[in-house]
């Protein structure tokens, strides 16, 4: 039996009524096969091998270990949700729930080369009573695991039962190495034809999940926790369509648009305000979307939320006008910001757009790169990523915001409490950039149109 983290009690102590010898006997026969099917082999296994062979050739001759990940306790004997490292996911194709615990080992072969060895957790044989007693890992409660030879099929990786993480060869440990972590972002910078298609496939589903979202909010308005209600919506699309939502969906109404982080959505909707959402649909291959639309409750903008929001518009514009290869990672956002404080100047908020005065009404920088994490490649080094220049094949995003707080006595009172944020994915091309999250409107005038639409529609 497999030990509780936090108590270092069996699972299966506590309420399980004993198990006679008689009842053991009768659990462990009669049980037919159930093989996998044989075309069980995820497609991102195509790319793996060359995506390993790039990782060796930085690490020659070292033995090189990236771990899934354990189950981490959300409450007691409840775990939460486990999704994998994103660098074991990028090197084996292998996303489900069922790697917890698992290692990928690169064993150095000659001095050139590695063979990779992926250690998993096999199946329970049915001699075993912790196929139905043991509650984190038996089949009977959390579903049926490949054996080594399926696991082997859906990889090409030669596998191996893994007992004790401590057993395991010592070697460079990707979550505690802080070269190796960095070199796993890095050759995960530049996305292939393979993931950038993921992507799309994300930001598509994200774009129905915000469709959705204005189809419901007759209703949202309506409830106590209207926010909560938009974040249901959306998170039923995020389920329906791939492994769910890709980060904590942000549903910011009115001034809690201003908390940049505001995952508690626990607030009503008023339809005098804006709503700011920022949510992302994750694909069951883990690539993730990230968008953001600032919406009218009302479905008309006032004109002071037009103001603001036709700046911060303004700003995404110089920004995405700034991307192409070979540009520095920085210049979007400098972009960005030029006009932020321009136009922050012109409203009189500030004297002068010079100097970094502008960023008590913006507080952060203007985007990311996307991928397998909405903040990707985040461990690569200052001189390959934020100090360095676009290349094609990179996916990001520019999301401009201004959140002008409500106890913000520099500001004029009929500006305080609006936030807005505007936030498409792109990928950069040999000429520029794509926008891929165009299906999305982004002007005000769109904006009323399409929600009008929409609601009418429902």
């Amino acid at each position: 039996m497999h030990d509780d983290p936090l108590t270092g009690a069996p699972r299966t102590a506590g309420h399980d009524l004993p198990v006679s010898p008689e009842f053991k006997v009768f659990m462990a026969g009669d049980w037919a096969p159930m093989p996998l099917p044989a075309d069980i082999r995820p497609a991102a296994a195509d790319f793996t091998a060359a995506r390993r062979a790039r990782l060796s050739a930085r690490f020659p001759g070292e033995r090189l270990v990236i771990p899934a990940g354990e189950l981490k306790v959300r409450s007691n004997d409840c775990d939460h949700r486990f999704r994998p490292y994103s660098a074991y996911a990028w090197l084996t194709g292998l996303t489900g729930e069922e790697q917890a615990g698992h290692v990928l080992v690169l064993e150095p072969d000659g001095p050139h080369r590695h063979e990779a060895v992926l250690y998993v957790r096999p199946r329970s044989p049915r001699t075993d009573d912790g196929f139905y007693r043991d509650r984190r890992y038996g089949e009977f409660w959390v579903g049926r695991r490949p054996d080594l030879d399926e696991t082997a099929r859906m990889t090409g990786i030669r596998c191996a039962v893994i007992g004790d993480r401590a057993g395991l060869p010592p070697g460079r440990d990707a979550t505690a190495d802080a070269e190796l972590s960095a070199a796993l972002s890095e050759l995960r910078l530049i996305k292939d034809a393979w993931e950038v298609g993921q992507l799309q496939l994300a930001v598509d589903h994200t774009v129905t999940g915000f469709e959705d979202v204005v189809r419901a909010l007759p209703r949202a308005l309506a409830q106590p926790r209207g926010e909560r209600w938009i974040e249901g919506v959306f998170g039923l699309r995020a389920r329906a369509e791939g492994n769910g939502t890709g980060y904590e969906t942000i549903v910011a109404s009115g001034a809690h648009a201003c908390v940049l982080h505001w995952i508690r959505n626990d607030g009503p909707l008023d339809a005098r305000r804006l709503l700011l959402l920022d949510a992302g649909v994750e694909t069951d291959s883990l690539y993730t979307a990230d968008i953001t639309r600032t919406l009218p409750l009302s479905g008309r903008f006032s004109p002071v939320q037009r103001q603001v929001y036709d700046l911060v518009l303004a700003a995404q514009d110089a920004g995405i006008a700034a991307l192409r290869p070979g540009a520095s990672f920085r210049a979007f956002h400098r972009a960005a910001m030029r006009v932020i404080a321009e136009g922050l100047t012109e409203w009189g908020v500030l004297k002068s757009p010079e100097g970094d005065f502008h960023r008590r009404y913006t507080l952060c920088s203007s985007g990311h790169m996307l991928g397998l994490d909405v903040h990707d490649c985040a461990r690569a080094r200052a001189e390959t990523y934020l100090d360095g220049v676009l290349a094609e094949g990179q996916v990001l995003t520019v999301e401009p915001g201004l959140y002008l707080q409500a106890d913000d006595e520099t500001l004029p009172d009929e500006l305080r409490g609006i936030g807005v944020r505007v936030e498409d994915d792109l990928v950069i091309t040999a000429e520029g950039a794509r926008l891929m999250s165009g299906a999305l409107p982004r002007t005000p005038d769109a904006i009323e149109t399409w929600m009008g639409e929409l609601i009418e529609s429902r």
